[in-house]
């Protein structure tokens, strides 16, 4: 009997645990992913440490799909989203912009995101994607818009672009080079390293919501 007192009660200590921990779903592409590093060197695996050197009851949950669009990230978020979520970061975008997909059809697979997570209740963080100046300037203002107007709508927090850290005057500083890897559009170890302080402040923000609903 006393033995079966005691599994009960390290049963019920793991799930309590459990449901005191925050899970943050990484909803996003290649940068999310972390196409070409080792695994450490990651994204989601340094925002992790980042976020570990502050809290030790966050568990980010890696979503992230090479070459991924915002219609691929509609058509899984519904079952990406895990019993007991407490927070999403939706970072897609990008690969719309290289493909050319109309801004008004991004905008309507990020809105059906955003409803999928405002319905689950959880805090959310929109990251934005700058569109370039070659496809024009009315396609970039529409593009570049989706994003601060849909957090503005769904009431989550927004950073302009992940790519933040390396931007000057709207574009990739020349010198940002060196936090590339030799695709230049992916970044290396060092700039991952970069993007998780720029955007670190922001993201524990959304966790200090989470944690309070």
């Amino acid at each position: 009997m006393g033995k079966m007192l005691m599994a009960c009660f390290l049963i019920c200590a793991s799930i309590a645990k459990a449901d005191e921990r925050i899970d943050v779903l990484m909803l996003g592409d290649s940068l999310t992913h972390g196409y070409g590093l080792l695994p450490e060197n990651g994204l989601v695996p340094q925002l992790q440490r980042y976020v570990n050197s502050q809290r030790d009851d966050v568990r980010l949950i890696n979503a992230g799909v090479s070459g991924d669009t915002t219609a691929g990230g509609l058509e899984r978020v519904a079952w990406s989203i895990e019993p007991g979520l407490d927070a999403a970061v939706v970072a897609l975008g990008g690969n719309d912009v290289l493909r050319g997909i109309a801004p008004e059809v991004a905008r309507a697979n990020l809105m059906g995101i955003l409803d999928e997570l405002q319905k689950a209740q959880v805090a959310i963080l929109v990251v934005g994607t700058h569109a370039p100046n070659n496809y024009g300037p009315d396609y970039k203002q529409q593009f570049d818009q989706i994003f601060p107007q849909l957090a503005e709508q769904f009431g989550a927090l927004y950073i302009p672009s992940f790519f933040e850290p390396f931007i000057t005057v709207g574009q990739l500083d020349e010198s940002a080079s060196q936090y590339f890897q030799p695709d230049g559009i992916h970044p290396n170890a060092t700039g991952v390293k970069m993007v998780v302080e720029s955007v670190g402040p922001i993201f524990m923000e959304m966790i200090a919501q989470a944690a309070s609903n």
